[in-house]
């Protein structure tokens, strides 16, 4: 079945205590996260803009989500892999691989949160 758009939409990260991990990820990667209770669950939303590339998501706190160190990877997009990973160790992270070749498809790296999720960086 042959498709015109990215399959996937949305992603989210589970965390422990989602202000600790509001504060990481705004650190490490510049962004403002907006904060929202969705039902039973505690969420902060990654910014996203409509009809555009990409997927968005959020950090989510509630019943049902746990941190992992095994599988699914989310890869978020930067233009400084080495910096990145600077900012994820001074945040409170792990950097667990280096800016590492891919080839022609560019360079990635990865890093444990501090909730404990493996998560990745890409970067041409």
């Amino acid at each position: 079945m042959a498709t015109t758009i990215n399959p996937v939409i949305w992603f989210e990260i589970p965390v422990v205590d989602l202000d600790r991990a509001t504060a990481f990820y705004e650190a490490v990667f510049g962004y403002t996260l907006a904060t929202s209770e969705m039902g039973p669950l505690l969420m902060a939303m990654f910014p996203m803009k409509e009809a555009t590339e990409g997927a968005a998501g959020s950090l989510v706190k509630g019943d049902g989500y746990v941190p992992a160190k095994t599988g699914t990877v989310i890869y978020f997009s930067v233009q400084d892999i080495l910096t990145t990973l600077e900012r994820v160790v001074a945040g409170g992270g792990k950097a667990l691989l280096p800016k590492t070749s891919i080839g022609e498809y560019g360079f990635i790296g990865r890093f444990e949160d501090t909730e404990g999720n493996i998560v990745a960086l890409h970067s041409m």
